[in-house]
This record gives structure tokens, C-alpha cells and sequence, in this order.
């Protein structure tokens, strides 16, 4: 055993039994407990576990990965504005009137607001949502336990699945709330310690954001040299509207996330829930903003290779390429192209390696020369940011079927005891599935979470801003919004997806140019369209509901709104 693999076996396995020891202490035995943790989470710890469910393996392990080779670092900073706005957008819009209504789910919000049939087009929403974004946790896992302790992505999804399955079903969100502050802790400080490291080793400056800004000119530089687009320049490899529409799709998206909204019932109040969202953007903010000196120094030491004709001799390169994320420019086998004894990361032609975004965060303690235990403590890192995520989506599904079908519809009369049986069967079907497309995903970490938020745009945001800020939507023009949302934004992902992703993607040519990744935005628009236009010819909500609509916009606790929160 290699001294990477040591040091990542006693991270990994330390950390999970520290997950596992936490689900078991925090075990619940009411529905109130498992689907909202009690609704008494204090706002700080709440705020850390809004920022490790949110800090998904996207962010983690691929959104540097995306800055620094996806075209050029200007590109990529449309995940980091999208993401990022898209959490302002929530916190401020959306999350205190939704903790003010309370209800356990969004489709519970939306059977509540409007009607039944739209909560069943809300469940069907969340669980298409929730699944597509837990994909790319659990791909997230196998790539972590492929490289690092050198077993077979399939084995290693499953460990994840294992170990995702045992904490959510113990202990609900009490369990995962509690669980998800831990890991948090985790995958900052495995985030950072190497960002620091890196940052003294190049600039002389500890401080990444501050060392960033000399290692750019350098970077810039060795870019030009090498024949790749300008890092800085604007618009290289993308259209200004594709731009625009991926942003958008992502801060919309992002406020539309039901894994993320449910955080907010977990606070005590609706100041708790106003303060966790500080924490939380807080918590959020160290990650993000040290993402892009990751990128930029990982990149500037894999060019600085290449420039030397090293980059194929490094240990880090031989044992990515071993687990196939590192492959020839064609995406097949690695070839000395142009016969002059080296292999050439360049931007020209002359390319004879692809690496894959996935990996340079993994890989940036090794390309940056750190010793192996920093390596074994970012793989626990992104292990964290990934079963962080899945515990929180796959308890949407859970709650999603326990809650808003079986309690609701199918059995108004069942006990607490048979609706949490109900969820911790409909989270175990969840993981299974979510395991199944963790091992065959559509693209890879980033691209496949990019296509939940356009989900999540096209269906949630729409009808949770007008259900909250127009007391006369109706319910009709809720549902039609929502299925016309998804139904569209699906047809477009199975249009224009490569076929070789999924046998159901048929990788025809994009409509007008827009990319998938964006076409939620566009989803988001014609479900704003057809919510309005059909709420102007159906039966209004009650007027006690649009009272309600009204009183839980305004400060203070009504006795309409508090009578309707007990409910």
C-alpha cells in the first residue's frame, strides 16, 4: 500500500465513522424529526449544513476543473456567479416567506398554496430534480475511490451508497443536519489547507486570494507560450448568450432546489432561518472564493510540466491516466503524436492529452508536490461535498413519497411509524437508483448537476415566486407551468445530449445554438408564461388563502399565519 493510499484509508474511514457515530446519537423516531430535524437546528450549525448540502461534488470536485481547462478561466466564473448569485437569490427572496408558511417540502408548500394535483406534479418535479443532482454526487464517490484507493468505480459507488443509506435512514434530517456540519468541516479544511500550501510554495504569499493575483501574469504568460487562449479574455470558446443563459439557469436553478429550501424549515424561526442564510453564505463564501486560485495554480504547475517535457514522467499524471481520466486528445489512448519524446499539453494542434475537469482538484496536492497525507485529506474532502449532498437529495425523494403521496393522498390515516417506514423504504429504492446512475452518469460532475438546476429553473422558481408574491396564481396555472417546465427542458436535454451518454440522448444539433446546460432559463420563462396565462381563465384560490398570501410577506406572526404553520 502506497503511502496516498495509507493516509486515505485512515481519513476515510476515521471521517465516515465519525458520520456514522453522529447519525446514531441523533436517531429520530417522529416524521417531524426526520423530514426537519425537529425544526430546532441553532442558525450557525444550520448554516454550516446549508453549506456543505449546497457545496455538492460539483463545487468540490469539479467547478476549478471547469475554470481552469473548460475553455479558459472567464468561462468558467459563470458557474461560480450562477451558483453563487443564485444562493442570494434564495436566502433573500424565497427562503423566509417559505419557513413562514411552514411546511416540511416544497411539494408540500405547493400542495398546501395551490392544490392537489399540483402536489403530485411537484413530487414528480422534485424527484426528476433530486435524482439528476445525485448523480453526480455518487459519480463524485467513484471517481475519489478509483483513483485513490485503487478500487473499481463501481465498488467504490457502492461503499458510498452503503454508507449515504446508513445515516439518512438512521436518522432522518436530524441525523443528516447534524451529519453534514462534520463533513462541512471536512471538506473546508481539505479545501484550504492544500489552496494555502500551494499558494506559499508558488508566490510566497499563505493567502491564495491574495496570491492568486501575482500567479495570474505568470499564468497568462505560460498560456501564450504553449498556444492556449488568453486565461482573462472574455467569451473565448462560448457565445455571449450561452453565457448569459447558463448563469441565469443556475442562479434561477439554484433558488428552484428543494434539497436546499427544506434546509430552511430546520431553523427555529423565521429569524433563524434569515441568520442561518448568513452563516451559510459565509461558509459558502471561503470555499468559492478560493476556487479560483485552485484552478489557477493547478494549471499553471501542469503547463510548467508540460513547457519542461515532464508531464507523462509525474507519478500524478501515470496514475490518473491508470484509472482512464487522463486519456490521448482523442479521447483514446495516450501517443506520443509528433515523435519528440514528451507528451504536449497545448492549445494548438499539437494537444496530445485530455484531462479531465474532475480530477484537478484530487490532483492539485500532487501536482503541486504536497505530501500524501494533504492527498488523503482532500479525497476525504470530496467524499464529504459528495455524500453531503446525496443525504440531502435522496431525503427529498424520501420525504417526497412519505410525506406528500402516502400520508397525504394514499393514507391520510397512517401513524408516524408507518409513514417513516415508508420513507426509509423510499430512501432505500433512491439510493439504489442513485447508485445505478452514479455508475453509468450522462457527463461528468459539473455538467450533470448543471442539468438539475435546469430542472430546478424550469419547474420550482416560477410557482414558489408567484405562489409567495401573486395571491391570485392558481393552481390550474401552477400545474401546467410545471409540467410544460419539465416536460419542455427534458425534450431539449434529450435533443441535444450526446448519444453515447445515455442510450435515450440523441445528440442532434442545439436549437438557435442554446446549449443544455442553459436551456433551463428558457424552460423557466415559458413555465412563467403558462402559469400566468392560465391563471387569468381558472378558478382563483380561496380568499382566505390569499389573505394568507398576503400576512406571511409582512413582519411579524399573524394568527392566520400562525394557525395555518400548526396545521
Amino acid at each position: 500500500m502506497s503511502d496516498i493510499q495509507l493516509w486515505t484509508t485512515i481519513f476515510v474511514v476515521g471521517t465516515f465513522a465519525v458520520y456514522i457515530y453522529v447519525a446514531y446519537i441523533s436517531r429520530v423516531s417522529d416524521t417531524k424529526g426526520f423530514y426537519v430535524a425537529g425544526g430546532g437546528i441553532p442558525a450557525p450549525a444550520n448554516g454550516a449544513a446549508i453549506a456543505a448540502d449546497w457545496m455538492s461534488a460539483a463545487s468540490f470536485i469539479s467547478m476549478a476543473g471547469i475554470i481552469a481547462l473548460a475553455g479558459n478561466g472567464y468561462g468558467g466564473t459563470a458557474y461560480l456567479m450562477g451558483w453563487t448569485g443564485g444562493y442570494v437569490l434564495l436566502a433573500m427572496l424565497l427562503a423566509p416567506y417559505l419557513r413562514k408558511f411552514g411546511k416540511y417540502t416544497v411539494p408540500d408548500f405547493v400542495g398546501d398554496r395551490y392544490n392537489e394535483t399540483a402536489r403530485m406534479v411537484a413530487v414528480v418535479c422534485a424527484i426528476v430534480v433530486s435524482l439528476t443532482y445525485v448523480t453526480g454526487q455518487m459519480a463524485g464517490v467513484g471517481v475519489v475511490f478509483s483513483r485513490f484507493l485503487e478500487v473499481d468505480t463501481r465498488i467504490g459507488v457502492l461503499i458510498g451508497m452503503a454508507i449515504v443509506f446508513f445515516y439518512a435512514v438512521l436518522g432522518g434530517m436530524k441525523g443528516i443536519t447534524w451529519t453534514q456540519v462534520c463533513q462541512y468541516s471536512v471538506l473546508i479544511v481539505a479545501y484550504l489547507i492544500p489552496a494555502f500550501a500551494v499558494s506559499q510554495k508558488l508566490t510566497g504569499i499563505p493567502v491564495p486570494q491574495i496570491g492568486f493575483g501575482q500567479i495570474l501574469g505568470e499564468l497568462e504568460a505560460l498560456q501564450a507560450e504553449l498556444g492556449f487562449s488568453s486565461y482573462l479574455d472574455a467569451l473565448v470558446g462560448s457565445s455571449q448568450m450561452n453565457l448569459f443563459l447558463l448563469t441565469a439557469t443556475l442562479m434561477f436553478g439554484t433558488a428552484g432546489l428543494p434539497h436546499v429550501i427544506v434546509r430552511f424549515y430546520t431553523a427555529k424561526n423565521v429569524r433563524a432561518a434569515r441568520v442561518s442564510a448568513l452563516w451559510a453564505l459565509f461558509f459558502i463564501a471561503l470555499l468559492y472564493t478560493t476556487a479560483p486560485t485552485v484552478a489557477a495554480f493547478a494549471k499553471f504547475n501542469i503547463l510548467g510540466s508540460s513547457q519542461a517535457g515532464t508531464l507523462a514522467d509525474q507519478n500524478w499524471f501515470e496514475k490518473w491516466a491508470s484509472v482512464g481520466l487522463i486519456t490521448g486528445a482523442d479521447g483514446g489512448a495516450i501517443t506520443d503524436v509528433n515523435g519528440n519524446g514528451a507528451i504536449d499539453f497545448m492549445g494548438s494542434a499539437a494537444n496530445e492529452v485530455l484531462i479531465n475537469n474532475d480530477i484537478l482538484v484530487l490532483a492539485s496536492p500532487e501536482i503541486g508536490g504536497l505530501p500524501a497525507p494533504i492527498v488523503g485529506l482532500v479525497a476525504a474532502g470530496g467524499l464529504a461535498a459528495a455524500l453531503s449532498t446525496a443525504s440531502g437529495l435522496l431525503l427529498v425523494i424520501s420525504s417526497s413519497v412519505a410525506n406528500d403521496v402516502y400520508a397525504k393522498r394514499l393514507r391520510p390515516q397512517a401513524t408516524e411509524k408507518q409513514q417513516l417506514m415508508v420513507a426509509r423504504v423510499a430512501m432505500g429504492v433512491a439510493v439504489l437508483f442513485a447508485g445505478y446512475l452514479g455508475i453509468n452518469p450522462p457527463g461528468f460532475a459539473a455538467q450533470v448537476v448543471a442539468l438539475a438546476f435546469g430542472f430546478g429553473a424550469a419547474t420550482f422558481f416560477p410557482i414558489l415566486v408567484l405562489g409567495i408574491f401573486w395571491k391570485k396564481c392558481t393552481a390550474a396555472g401552477a400545474a401546467s407551468g410545471m409540467l410544460v417546465g419539465l416536460i419542455v427542458t427534458a425534450a431539449y436535454f434529450i435533443w441535444t445530449l450526446p448519444a453515447e451518454s445515455a442510450w435515450f440522448f440523441l445528440g442532434k444539433d442545439p436549437i438557435f445554438d442554446i446549449a443544455p446546460v442553459g436551456f433551463g432559463f428558457v424552460g423557466m420563462m415559458l413555465n412563467f408564461i403558462v402559469t400566468i396565462t392560465v391563471s387569468q381563465f381558472t378558478k382563483k384560490p380561496s380568499a382566505i388563502m390569499q389573505e394568507l398570501v398576503e400576512e406571511i410577506r409582512y413582519p411579524g406572526r399573524t394568527d392566520l399565519v400562525a394557525k395555518h404553520a400548526e396545521e
